[in-house]
């Protein structure tokens, strides 16, 4: 009888790890992760790629940025580049808006480099590595149409209208983060909602929805880009991210096995609706 003993672990986004202060590369340093639980399973291996912490703000959210070209600087266009060297507060939110992107596509194996000049004529130079690999070939190719929704689906899904780390289970049909083991479902059992779009098409679209009966919760643990924050003036969205209601009604039952939504509709205008298969679900502690 084969047992596995697991760990898993919250780990804090960006740690900068490196020499100096004019030089980084961002990742998920081991050595600054926090064990929070642990069990021993019989035949199951967790996905520890797919617990992520988010922190990603909405007017981070810069689809322009970046172009689907291969996802190296000597591809993308002039714009992208400028935006990405932009010394000022708009190049930091671009540079940012990248890193997740790199997060979401490439594998732990794969990094995406950027040097620009700051204010005070320094240059810098950051590498942001991947993490969940949902569109590895984007490293040496273009982008195509599904990869850009599932990088979105995953940019949307670490959206924090606080700004906040908070971790979550990521599950998708997507074989990088589908095999949900026992630990994690165990350990994140609070299902938030949904997410899914496309930032790279002409006109950017993002969508989420919530599982209603954990609203409440999920807005406890400060996250509210699928239930929508409560302002001053009523319920608020997350920036570009539409919140479509209940997952019950424009989604898919959960997947019975490995708890994702297979399914949301991306376009209602058409009978019946039209449906996409790049959806991230989003389970909490």
């Amino acid at each position: 009888m084969q047992r596995n003993t697991l760990a898993l672990l919250m780990i804090s986004l960006g740690t900068l790890v490196g020499c100096g202060d004019a030089e980084g590369v961002y990742e998920e340093e081991e050595g600054a992760v926090e064990e929070v639980a642990e069990a021993i399973v019989e035949g199951n291996a967790i996905q520890p790629n797919a617990i992520q912490p988010n922190a990603i703000q909405p007017n981070a959210i810069q689809p322009n940025a970046i172009q689907p070209n291969a996802l190296a600087p000597s591809t993308l266009s002039p714009s992208s580049l400028a935006a990405l060297r932009d010394p000022g507060e708009a190049g930091q939110l671009s540079r940012l808006f990248v890193r997740y992107a790199v997060g979401c596509a490439l594998e732990p194996s794969q990094s995406f480099t950027v040097t620009w000049t700051d204010e005070l004529g320094v240059t810098r130079t950051e590498t942001y590595v991947g993490q969940l690999g949902l569109a590895p070939s984007w490293a040496t190719g273009p982008l195509d149409e599904t990869g850009q929704r599932w990088v979105s689906a995953c940019i949307a899904a670490r959206t924090n209208w606080y700004g906040v780390t908070v971790t979550l289970s990521m599950r998708a049909v997507h074989d990088a983060i589908k095999h949900a083991g026992i630990v994690e479902r165990y350990s994140y059992p609070k299902e938030e909602g949904a997410f899914w779009g496309n930032l790279f098409a002409p006109t950017p679209y993002l969508h989420s929805c919530v599982y209603v009966p954990n609203t409440d919760y999920v807005r406890s643990r400060m996250r509210d880009c699928a239930a929508g924050h409560i302002g001053t003036n009523g319920i608020e969205s997350c920036g570009i991210i539409e919140r479509r209601g209940s997952c019950d009604a424009v989604c898919d039952s959960l997947d019975s096995n490995n708890g994702f939504r297979p399914k949301c509709v991306y376009d209602a205008t058409v009978s019946p609706p039209r449906k996409t298969t790049e959806v991230v679900t989003v389970f909490l502690q």
